[in-house]
């Protein structure tokens, strides 16, 4: 991978934002606000847009090819994929003949990151019992790897209908959609992303991302293997950027922390303490936070010691304000991005 084929990406989950007097607004205003996020990064010229999925009140979209598509209509280069599809609890050809049908409004640009979800609102949501959470994932992304091949399907499983010769349309214009495989730190995982030969993509969220060096050694083993070629890896990570590290720290902490224990609450996690966010947010640390200068130089460092193609910056956070974000965003495409590119072409 050269500096010229480096990626540099963006993914928000539409969280739900605060408008100029503190007050929540409307999903449906937020998911307009990750529109014009979107067309501002096309513009900037930076690769691709991320939307996640999620079935809860504290985020705006529950139908990431949806708002995909809008922003289709309004894009010209940008790639546009999710951030994540969460495949256990949805059906692999529904979610194929979406993102097929992006790919044909885009022009070729749509591609699907598959995950488990760090949340688990969709089970119950569509009837499904998480004592499957390992099966559905596992016989759902081999029959999306059927799917991928474009040719008549015969698959048999527990977890749905069995296929047998079945053709799915519409078909994909180039024959090819770009299908990364979400992992959140578990071996296995990354494993089973190298036996499909589908690309790797790390959701380093804490701690250090050096860490995750193992994965990357484990995914390179694995791909070889299974007699795969190679294929990219990408991390996806949060951050804010503004002018000084201490402007994007302030700007960020009040939303970050609240967004923290609120999620916390339901998972029995304590409060974060500042002292917790300024560890995250140290240069060995998982939270891109910073001026472009200080976010650009974490960022080379990842993209150079974990070898990565792909570098997507989670930029929502929270109730963090539409206004800062796309200022975010603006410094990413424009001084981020260049610096990260000239960093890596230098070796």
């Amino acid at each position: 991978m050269t500096a010229a084929e480096f990626e540099l990406g963006l993914d928000t989950f539409g969280d739900v934002t605060l408008d100029a007097d503190g007050r929540a607004k409307p999903a449906a205003q937020v998911i307009r606000d990750v529109v014009e996020q979107a067309v501002l990064a096309d513009s900037l010229g930076l690769d691709s847009f991320g939307v996640g999925e999620h079935h809860r009140d504290d985020f705006s979209v529950s139908s990431p090819d949806m708002v995909l598509a809008a922003i289709a209509g309004r894009t010209k280069r940008i790639r546009l994929g999710s951030a994540v599809t969460v495949l256990s609890s949805d059906d692999p050809i529904r979610v194929f003949q979406r993102f097929s049908t992006l790919d044909a409004v885009s022009s070729g640009r749509a591609e699907v990151t598959l995950g488990r979800g760090s949340f688990t609102e969709s089970f119950p949501l569509f009837g499904l019992d998480l004592a499957q959470y390992e099966e559905l994932f596992e016989e759902k992304l081999a029959l999306f790897a059927e799917l991928l091949k474009q040719e008549p399907v015969s698959w048999s499983g527990k977890t749905r209908p069995a296929l047998s010769e079945q053709m799915v349309f519409p078909h994909l214009e180039s024959g090819t959609l770009k299908t990364w495989v979400a992992v959140g730190g578990s071996p296995q995982s990354v494993v089973r992303a190298a036996s499909y030969g589908l690309p790797l993509m790390l959701a380093i969220i804490g701690g250090e991302p050096l860490q995750f060096a193992p994965f990357t050694e484990l995914y390179h083993r694995a791909l070889k293997e299974f007699g795969q070629p190679d294929q990219p890896i990408g991390v996806h990570s949060p951050g804010h950027i503004a002018e000084t590290d201490e402007q994007a720290m302030e700007e960020l902490w009040p939303h970050y922390a609240a967004m923290h224990n609120r999620i916390g609450r339901d998972r029995g996690w304590p409060p974060l303490t500042r002292m917790q966010f300024n560890a995250t947010a140290s240069p060995k640390g998982a939270l891109m936070v910073g001026s472009p200068e200080t976010v650009a130089r974490k960022i080379t460092a990842v993209a150079k010691a974990l070898g990565l193609s792909r570098f997507d910056l989670k930029y929502s956070h929270g109730t963090l304000p539409h206004e800062q974000m796309l200022k975010s965003i603006e410094l990413y495409g424009t001084l981020v991005a260049p610096v990260v590119r000239g960093n890596l072409r230098k070796g």
